[in-house]
């Protein structure tokens, strides 16, 4: 379960997930188990990756920006910002400008409070949603008496692209990433960790590895899923399922992930 923003009708047309890479693949699959004879199209702003390091004010022009021109081009029924750092910045921004639902995801504090045992949660992000004064809110909200630890783990998108690409995983970043979090004053209590950026579902196992058997992880893509799924309500699917994959980066470097993309169903990749 996670805590989705989105408006109420949806109309004919393709599912648009958009994220700053590959992270949205996550909320991809889901969707497809939810919905699986939607048409999809997959967006990875490629030139933008990536987002947690930039301003709020860059992120939301871009965002924003972006969605538009995509919103002309391919008359979606839908979009699903799958980015977390787009999310918490951008989301008022791009349902006010456009009229189609928007889905965007945020930290899953909610259920990580309703799971945890010791009462201490661990959350890993990118420096520009973990500054998110929307996760004060959250936490205030749904983690009331319960120990929200955060850490900025910019360095694991990078990991998380590698690894799709077929590319070494850098392992000195994943153990950065969690000594951030294990670190800090009691953080040997810590028993759920909310995976607070697309891309880091992708290193599950990795960051499992490296917490030990004793950590939980919990991300929003199933909760993304079924929430896309009760707004389409079945006008993005038909005879003729696609699904295919768009990129603002360099085509012949998304190629790289071809593969990858092919065992999501994507066997179709364009420059936007």
């Amino acid at each position: 379960m996670v805590e989705i923003e989105g408006n109420n009708t949806a109309t004919n047309g393709p599912i648009l997930i958009f994220d700053s890479g590959v992270g949205g693949l996550t909320v991809l699959a889901e969707t497809r188990k939810a919905l699986p004879d939607a048409s999809i199209i997959f967006a990875a702003d490629q030139a933008g990756l990536p987002y947690g390091t930039k301003t709020e004010a860059e992120i939301a022009a871009r965002v924003a920006g972006l969605l538009g021109r995509m919103s002309e081009r391919y008359h979606p029924s839908l979009i699903c910002i799958a980015c977390n750092t787009a999310s918490t910045i951008a989301l008022d921004m791009v349902r006010d400008a456009l009229e189609v639902p928007i889905v965007g995801t945020v930290p899953a504090i909610k259920p990580a409070a309703a799971l945890t045992k010791t009462g201490t949660i661990g959350l890993l992000g990118t420096q520009a949603t973990i500054r998110q004064s929307y996760v004060d809110r959250l936490e205030a909200q749904f983690a009331r008496g319960k120990t929200l630890l955060r850490h900025a783990a910019p360095e694991l998108v990078a990991p998380a692209e590698a690894k799709m690409r077929g590319k070494p995983v850098d392992q000195a970043a994943i153990q950065s990433a969690v000594d951030g979090l294990l670190s800090q004053a009691g953080g040997d209590a810590i028993d759920t960790v909310v995976l607070a950026c697309t891309h880091f579902p992708l290193l599950t196992d990795e960051l499992s590895n490296a917490f030990g058997p004793k950590v939980t992880f919990i991300d929003g893509a199933a909760g993304i899923a079924r929430r896309i799924a009760s707004l389409v309500d079945g006008n993005s699917t038909g005879s003729v399922r696609s699904l295919r994959a768009v990129t603002t980066g360099d085509i012949d470097e998304f190629r790289q992930v071809s593969s990858v993309l092919s065992s999501y169903g994507i066997d179709h990749i364009d420059q936007f």
